[in-house]
């Protein structure tokens, strides 16, 4: 196994001591902080063991071992902060099918229903082949992003 040495600068200290002393910052930021001030063998600080900080901040051994890695191989900003995502999410419904579900839902409920579920108007869209699938948590998503109630 590799053995990462963190060696950090003044200035990197400091940045580090005024996100653990002030600020909102995520959980994550924090933990990173904490593992490389305490991981630290340059001048501006005494080291202290892995053990040691896995049983301080109840993480793992595996934890510190990958925010040391990630400071040594990608640099001091990307070690702190989390990577963005990179998936990519399928839009399920679009402006069209929106207004075709307003107006499905501004319509009469069928017979027998006082007012439209939301189960009913998924398998009323599917059924006019407005969409191939479409769930009752996506058409709940959908009217609440719009503002509209299924009870007025």
């Amino acid at each position: 196994m590799i053995k990462y040495t963190i060696k950090l600068t003044k200035s990197e200290v400091e940045e580090l001591h005024g996100i653990i002393n002030k600020g909102s910052h995520t959980s994550q930021t924090f933990r990173a902080a904490y593992i490389l001030l305490n991981c630290d063998e340059g001048e501006f600080s005494e080291k202290i063991t892995n053990e040691q900080i896995s049983k301080v901040l109840k993480i793992g051994m595996r934890t510190i071992d990958r925010v040391k890695k990630k400071f040594i191989e990608e640099g001091f900003d990307i070690s702190i902060e989390r990577k963005p995502t990179t998936r990519v999410y399928d839009i399920k419904v679009d402006g069209d099918m929106e207004a075709k579900l307003v107006s499905l839902c501004c319509s009469e409920p069928p017979k027998g229903f006082a007012k439209w579920s939301l189960r009913l108007l998924a398998d009323k869209m599917v059924e006019l082949k407005y969409a191939e699938s479409i769930t009752h948590v996506t058409v709940g998503s959908v009217l609440k992003k719009m503002n509209l109630s299924l009870g007025k």
